[in-house]
């Protein structure tokens, strides 16, 4: 599986429409740029013998996960978390998914230009987002992605909405030292 990303057009459409444009990145231009790390695990249905997932697990020392599944079905209040997600934020600790089923976009704000690149997430794909990075997430038209999400220690997950004050955050100052 490959990772597919680009930078966003300008639209203001619905946010889980693709948002395509021909500028697109590969998985180690996003890694330079953002900080994103990527794996693809190719037996997602049998994740927890995958040897790629088990030494990235070992590696990164997360000994906590759960598993969310996003579908208005099964999320309550399904509307307003997708708006929740999709507000620009960043977190203290790194966001880890390993998609399991489903898709969605993450979107994560380009330190140099202040552009978007959204990134396709798909069955297979194991994504990290760098803690301090602004960023958010959207479901595609499917409206249904489900995902493992790993944790060091204790499940976090306080989003800081971006602003001044956040922007002085150890984490994003942090980020900004290894992205420079």
């Amino acid at each position: 599986m490959v990772l597919r990303s680009w930078y966003m057009d300008g639209s203001s459409e619905d946010q889980r429409l693709p948002h395509l444009t021909d500028d697109t990145l590969t998985a180690a231009e996003l890694n330079k740029l953002c900080g994103i790390e990527y794996a693809s695990i190719s037996d997602v249905d049998n994740y927890k013998d995958d040897p790629i997932y088990r030494d990235f697990v070992c590696e990164k020392g997360f000994t906590y996960n759960d598993i969310i599944t996003i579908h208005p079905d099964t999320l309550p209040n399904y509307e307003t978390k997708i708006t929740q997600f999709f507000d620009e934020h960043l977190h203290t600790d790194d966001e880890v998914r390993l998609i399991v089923n489903g898709s969605g976009y993450f979107d994560i704000r380009e330190v140099l230009t202040d552009r978007w690149i959204r990134i396709a997430v798909v069955k297979g794909d194991l994504i990290v987002i760098p803690q301090g990075a602004y960023h958010r997430f959207t479901t595609d038209t499917d409206n249904f992605i489900k995902a493992v999400r790993l944790f060091q220690g204790e499940p976090v997950w306080t989003p800081f909405n971006r602003s001044a004050i956040v922007d002085q955050m150890d984490a994003r100052l942090e980020y900004l030292k290894g992205i420079k």
